[in-house]
């Protein structure tokens, strides 16, 4: 190889990995604004960092695509498809990296609007785009979705390949994921009514969460922990864990809603409706207008509404 070669080489080489740090470094910015608990302060927090990048931009895009997941998590579907069409059509002109980004968006916003049939082809060709870009946090990002919209005996296949996907990348951010997986692999086994296997993989989402010092993630993962311990009987640890987290909110100036339905559901497995019947309503007065639950929303706070009224033989709920 001549001198001139090797010095276009390495030039090239260095390029490259300049270009793949810069892609890394604003999308880590970008996402250290999220607010998952507050889509609607999340989105003006992007249309204010919108502002700052020309129009069209590949920086703008990647900030628009954000947009539209705080507007599907805000279930205004029809808003975030009209915003993700209109990147859609620049989509030739911008970086695999931004590419990526579309798709998982458009597929997490047909997932959550009930067509996972439409989002699984996009998740793959996201999973496919960014492993082609070495783009290591997004591809577990990517396989993790075809874990959560894949028909259900997939799930548990795509959940393992993002494990490993995450357990093998050199980028701390996709190593973060691993709590994550714990926890969406630990739900696929308790789904499938295995719930002693699924209360392991929640325990070492508690231990990673706990490790990357994260409030918010360990918090869920005590949750979930007790919510293992109440499918398999263990009623004592498993109201332990859910009122040392009503203390943590309450110290914290804060209240959770599905800690309430837990202690609930809790008192109902004892056969205690009266000690219920508070819980429940407290449940139901906090959830009553979290968007959040989807589908699931009406059937739940009905069975919340007839335990506060002392009537737990509502359809249990698993």
């Amino acid at each position: 190889m001549t001198p001139l070669r090797a010095f276009i080489l390495l030039f090239s080489l260095f390029m490259t990995d300049s270009v793949a740090v810069q892609v890394e470094s604003f999308a880590t910015k970008l996402d250290a604004l999220w607010d998952f608990d507050n889509p609607g302060l999340s989105e003006e927090r992007f249309r204010a960092e919108m502002k700052k990048w020309p129009p069209g931009s590949p920086e703008a895009q990647e900030v628009r695509t954000q947009i539209a997941r705080t507007l599907g998590l805000q279930r205004r579907f029809a808003d975030a498809h009209a915003l993700l069409d209109d990147i859609e059509r620049t989509l030739a002109g911008l970086p695999p990296h931004v590419r990526v980004r579309y798709l998982l968006e458009r597929g997490r916003t047909f997932n959550s609007s009930g067509s996972a049939e439409r989002a699984v082809p996009l998740f793959a060709k996201a999973l496919e785009l960014s492993q082609a870009a070495k783009d290591e946090f997004y591809a577990v990002d990517a396989a993790h979705m075809l874990g959560i919209a894949a028909p259900p005996t997939e799930r548990l296949g795509w959940n393992l390949r993002a494990l490993a996907l995450a357990e093998a990348a050199t980028d701390p951010r996709a190593r973060g994921w691993r709590a994550s997986l714990y926890n969406n692999i630990g739900w696929t086994y308790f789904d499938d009514g295995k719930a002693a296997i699924a209360i392991e993989y929640w325990q070492k989402a508690l231990a990673a969460s706990q490790a990357m010092g994260n409030a918010r993630t360990t918090r869920i993962a005590k949750w979930t922990v007790a919510r293992g311990y109440r499918a398999v009987g263990r009623l004592d640890e498993a109201e332990a864990m859910q009122k040392r987290l009503e203390a943590e909110f309450a110290q914290a100036g804060e209240s959770d809603g599905y800690v309430y339905e837990e202690l609930a559901e809790i008192a109902v497995a004892r056969g205690d409706a009266e000690a219920a019947q508070p819980w429940a309503a407290k449940a139901h007065a906090a959830l009553k207008d979290d968007t959040s639950l989807g589908a699931d929303q009406a059937p739940r706070l009905a069975r919340l509404a007839a335990i506060a009224a002392g009537h737990p033989r509502a359809p249990v709920k698993p």
